[in-house]
């Protein structure tokens, strides 16, 4: 957009609403309207945090954009995140993927998505993904300035990885564990001084 002016010492970007963004939200409308209604939201059911942590897991090595872009076909592919179905994916299931163009085709990553749906439906008799993955909220939440300022880990993203692997989850280290806190409203990282930073709900826009 070419009327947006920057402000280098926070790394935002005042569009032509008037509204502050980071740089990488703030020219592309679809990572423009993910920022403005998804990013930070709290996301507390199973299919929710299922197709985040997919998605994120996908992610890895590539850009964000990518990924949103791609979305309708994952969720095609992927039969809406319903664990109990991507659970049963099998051989078959797995060479179909491979060849969908709507995807990323990365054999690991896939299989990873199917474990990790059958690790989700084995979580059930243990309170639930949701319930295991909001109780590594902290205490605080960082304050962000600018970019250099947010952190791609945490005590907490490390220990939520670690309880990940051992209930058989994959692909979920403590980098992808802390895009997910983001991501889910779990922590928000949302920069001092962005529209959006304390619309979550879950912190306030001091905190």
């Amino acid at each position: 957009m070419t009327d947006a002016t920057a402000t280098p010492a926070s790394d935002l970007v005042v569009g032509e609403d008037g509204l502050a963004r980071p740089r990488w939200a703030a020219t592309d409308p679809l990572l423009r309207s993910y920022y403005d209604d998804e990013w930070g939201m709290p996301v507390r059911d199973e299919r929710g945090l299922f197709e985040r942590l997919s998605l994120e897991g996908f992610q890895s090595g590539l850009s964000w954009a990518i990924i949103l872009r791609k979305r309708p076909g994952f969720r095609a592919a992927f039969a809406d995140f319903d664990p109990d179905t991507v659970a049963g994916y099998g051989d078959e299931d797995v060479e179909r993927l491979l060849q969908d163009a709507a995807i990323v085709r990365n054999r690991a990553k896939i299989l990873a998505t199917i474990t990790n749906a059958r690790a989700t439906v084995a979580l059930r008799s243990d309170g639930g993904l949701a319930d295991l993955v909001w109780s590594y909220r902290p205490e605080t939440t960082p304050s962000p300035l600018s970019f250099a300022d947010i952190p791609s880990t945490s005590d907490e993203s490390r220990a939520l990885a670690k309880a990940l692997k051992a209930r058989g989850f994959r692909f979920v280290g403590p980098t992808t564990a802390f895009a997910l806190m983001e991501a889910v409203g779990i922590v928000d990282t949302h920069l001092i001084g962005s529209h959006r930073r304390g619309s979550s709900g879950v912190w306030p826009a001091s905190a």
